[in-house]
């Protein structure tokens, strides 16, 4: 049985009490050793009657450490905030210093925290969405290409898949398999629906990034969309997750649709 693995095996839950009518709830995954703080976003009317779709947030770089708070401070956790409630279970795991979401460990641990909490808030595994900014973006094209019958439909805001000084791509990487041409090899798996967010003049990550899948996935009759900011910086996260449309767009799609 699953639950009697981890309670004998190396990864451990740490379980908080909590009152689960709403809010975010604080988690902890240990694993070889090591303890990773993450937060849960749990709706104002969830109940375990019925499955709830999820979405997993992979935050950016300024936002990487060990303390849990990390996350909360921008993008999709902001909007929640604002909003004071959302229609979705949301997992939104912390990545340490000095590293990225495609780390082995920074893997592991992001997709554990996943299923530990669909299997706790009783989420929909058909129903499962994935979104990130910056270093979160380059996450969600990484995992939206090897994960590609993972997720029900993405949403990565200002990220890209051909690596800077900071970002080492693992062997099954598109950057590693087609460095010459990583967008069309990501296209090519990708296979979830897209929404792309970018602003024109951002620094940091090149627009061009968010053309270039765009156009990829076009040309391999995938579902995609694409909006560019005209004058937006590298914060296009503020106007993305502020979409009006973005999240009914998200929870209209199952795994397969």
């Amino acid at each position: 049985m699953r639950g009697m693995k981890y309670l004998f095996g190396l990864v451990a839950l740490l379980f908080v009490p909590i009152d689960t009518s709403a809010g975010f709830v604080d988690r902890a995954i240990e694993m070889d050793g090591e303890s990773y703080s993450y937060t849960v976003f749990v709706p104002s009317e969830w109940t375990a009657d019925k499955q709830w779709p999820v979405v997993l947030f992979l935050h950016g770089a300024g936002e990487r450490g060990s303390d849990g708070t990390g996350p909360l401070k921008i993008g999709l956790p902001a909007r929640i905030r604002e909003l004071g409630d959302f229609p979705a279970v949301v997992v939104m795991p912390q990545c340490r210093e000095r590293m990225w979401w495609g780390d082995p460990a920074m893997e592991a641990q992001t997709f554990e925290a996943l299923e530990r909490s669909i299997e706790e808030f009783n989420g929909d595994p058909e129903r499962v969405y994935l979104t990130g900014l910056s270093l979160g973006g380059y996450g969600v094209w990484a995992f939206g290409y090897k994960y590609p019958d993972r997720f029900a439909a993405l949403a990565p805001v200002c990220g890209g898949v051909m690596p800077n000084r900071s970002i080492a791509p693992p062997d099954w990487h598109p950057a590693s398999i087609a460095p010459n041409d990583p967008y069309t090899e990501t296209a090519r798996r990708v296979s979830a629906p897209v929404w792309i967010f970018h602003g024109d003049a951002d620094r940091r990550v090149p627009v061009t990034e968010s053309r270039k899948l765009a156009a990829a996935l076009e040309a391999a009759g995938k579902s995609v969309r694409y909006t560019e900011y005209t004058g937006v910086g590298h914060d296009s996260w503020d106007r993305a997750y502020w979409e009006e449309e973005l999240v009914p767009w998200l929870l209209s799609y199952r795994r397969g649709e």
